[in-house]
């Protein structure tokens, strides 16, 4: 009866072998395709990722009183006081909110700001 393990008495094959004296003509093709994987997904992913950052980060520094943002956690109002971290929206008549600069999600253009409720 023949065993159905490896016989570890028998040469390898050279498929499961590495190559003799180093890395082999293989490694720079399979390394270019890793770049170049790499960088596709860098331009598909994270470039226009960092761009949207930049342009929030942008709109929160450009704040200024009366203008009508949304909070990332969906509220709506009107700047009324802008400092470094906060900023001070009014959402009601005489009703004032602290939040944190960085929970502003967007500003509201004027033409959309007619058709939404608040």
């Amino acid at each position: 009866m023949r065993s159905l393990g490896l016989n570890y008495d028998q040469k390898m094959p050279p498929l499961l072998m590495g190559a003799p004296g180093g890395l082999g003509p293989g490694f720079a093709d399979q390394l270019m395709l890793i770049l170049i994987i790499f960088s596709i997904f860098y331009f598909i992913v994270f470039r226009p990722m960092r761009k949207g950052q930049r342009e929030v980060e942008q709109m929160r520094a450009e704040l200024k009183n009366g203008d009508r943002v949304v909070t990332s956690g969906g509220i709506y109002g009107t700047v009324v006081g802008v400092s470094d971290e906060v900023v001070q929206l009014r959402v009601a008549d005489q009703v004032k909110i602290q939040v944190a600069k960085s929970a502003v999600a967007r500003r509201i253009e004027e033409s959309a700001s007619k058709g939404s409720p608040a």
